[in-house]
């Protein structure tokens, strides 16, 4: 019998032991892929609340709203989540960049060889 997280309807996400789940964002638009985080579940909370995506921010210890500083907000239009609950897709329109480094999106560089070369 299938486990209630894969086959039923209900909201019950699977979170790792350190309480995140990983969070995939796209581009509503363009189906672009922007960026990868976490997700703790204030984060998952704030997120559905506001519909701007909050993350669990691993190198600042806290919760972090996308865009807080930047102005680049994600606002999220749709929320999926995987089969057995523990990864959460992001369907955004962004209001700027993703990437903190001013890149549309995180994965702006391909790896090629033993080195990095840049995505046009």
């Amino acid at each position: 019998m299938a486990d209630h997280r894969d086959a039923g309807l209900t909201l019950d996400p699977k979170f790792d032991a350190n309480g995140l789940l990983t969070a995939i964002v796209t581009d509503r638009a363009s189906g672009e892929l922007l960026m990868v985080a976490h997700m703790n579940a204030e984060a998952l909370e704030a997120t559905r609340a506001t519909r701007d995506a909050h993350f669990w921010s691993r190198s600042r210890g806290r919760l972090w709203k996308k865009g807080e500083s930047s102005n680049n907000v994600l606002r999220v239009v749709e929320m999926r989540i995987d089969c057995d609950q523990d990864a959460i897709w992001l369907i955004c329109d962004p209001a700027g960049p993703a990437c903190h480094t001013g890149a549309r999106s995180c994965f702006y560089r391909r790896i090629e060889g033993d080195g990095l070369a840049p995505v046009a």
